[in-house]
C-alpha cells in the first residue's frame, strides 16, 4: 500500500507537469533522479557484483525505464485510474501463468473483459493512449519477473539503482531533446526529480523489499492495490471522476485478482496436513 501511495503521488505530480514538460522528458528525469538517489544510499552494496547480476540489473532498469515512459505517454492522454486498471492486465497475466488451474483461465477472462470495457471507452478518438498503456502493461509483466531475479541478489536497492542508471542512459536520446525548460527552471527540475524519488526510489524500492520475501505470483496479486489507489488519486487530485462504466471495468479486473486469491487459499488448504 505504501508503494502504491508513493507511486501515484509521483504520477499525479507528473500529470500536472505535462503542460510544461513533455511526458518523455519527465520520464527521463524521473529515472535519472531515482538512479541518483538510490545509488547515493547504497554505495556500500555496489561492489562484488558478478557479470550475470549486472546484466540482470541492466535489463531490469531498461525495462523499468521504458515502462515508465510508455506509462507517462498514456496518462498524458488518458485518466490515471483508468490507465492503471488497463495496465494491470500484465500483473494478472503473470499471476495466472504461475499456477495452472481452471480458475486461472476464469481469472484472466475476467481481467481481459475488464480491459475491453475500459479500453472500449478509450477507443473513440484515443487509440494512441490505449496502445501506450497496453505496451506499458506488457513491460509491467516483465518488470515483475526480472525484478524478482534482481531482488534475490540480496543487496537491498542497489540492483534497482544500478539498473535505473542504465535505464536513464537508454532514455537520454528521447528525454534530453526539448528538456531545456525543465533543466533551467528549478521548480520544474525539482518536481521531475521528486517524481523519481517517490515513484521509483521509494515505490519500486518497496517492491524489491517485498519480492525478496514472497513468491512472484503472490506479489502480482498484491499489485491489485495499485489500480484502486490510482483511481483515488485521479479523482481526489486531478478531478478525474470515474464513471459507472469505468468502475465496472475496474471491478472486473479486480474480480480476476479475487478469483486468483481464492485459488491460492484453496491450494494452501489442500497442502496443509489435516
Amino acid at each position: 500500500m505504501l508503494s502504491a501511495v508513493a507511486q501515484y503521488t509521483g504520477a499525479t505530480i507528473a500529470t500536472l507537469l505535462f503542460d510544461e514538460v513533455e511526458p518523455q522528458t519527465v520520464a527521463w528525469l524521473r529515472v535519472t533522479g531515482a538512479a541518483i538517489a538510490l545509488n547515493a544510499v547504497s554505495r556500500g552494496a555496489l561492489r562484488g557484483w558478478t557479470r550475470r547480476d549486472l546484466v540482470a540489473a541492466a535489463v531490469f532498469g531498461i525495462v523499468t525505464a521504458v515502462m515508465n515512459t510508455f506509462f507517462f505517454m498514456a496518462i498524458a492522454r488518458t485518466d490515471l485510474g483508468k490507465s492503471v486498471a488497463i495496465e494491470f492486465i500484465g500483473p494478472i497475466a503473470v499471476a495466472a501463468a504461475m499456477t495452472r488451474t481452471a480458475r486461472n483461465g476464469a481469472a484472466v477472462a475476467l481481467a481481459a473483459i475488464g480491459v475491453v470495457v475500459l479500453g472500449g471507452v478509450e477507443l473513440d478518438g484515443n487509440t494512441t493512449g490505449l496502445l501506450w498503456i497496453l505496451a506499458a502493461s506488457a513491460l509491467w509483466a516483465a518488470y515483475i519477473v526480472v525484478g524478482s531475479r534482481v531482488a534475490q541478489v540480496g543487496r537491498g536497492v542497489a540492483g534497482l539503482g544500478i539498473g535505473l542508471a542504465f535505464g536513464a542512459l537508454v532514455l537520454t536520446p528521447i528525454g534530453a531533446p526539448g528538456s531545456g525548460a525543465a533543466l533551467t527552471t528549478p521548480r520544474l527540475l525539482l518536481a521531475c526529480l521528486l517524481v523519481g524519488v517517490l515513484s521509483n526510489a521509494i515505490g519500486y524500492g518497496i517492491d524489491q523489499h517485498v519480492l525478496r520475501r514472497i513468491p512472484v505470483r503472490r506479489f502480482s496479486l498484491l499489485l491489485a492495490l495499485l489500480p484502486v489507489t490510482a483511481v483515488a488519486f485521479g479523482w481526489l487530485v486531478l478531478e478525474q471522476r470515474p464513471g459507472g462504466l469505468d468502475l465496472a471495468g475496474i471491478a472486473l479486473v479486480l474480480a480476476g485478482v479475487a478469483l486468483q486469491e481464492r485459488d491460492e487459499l484453496v491450494t494452501v488448504a489442500e497442502l496443509e496436513p489435516s
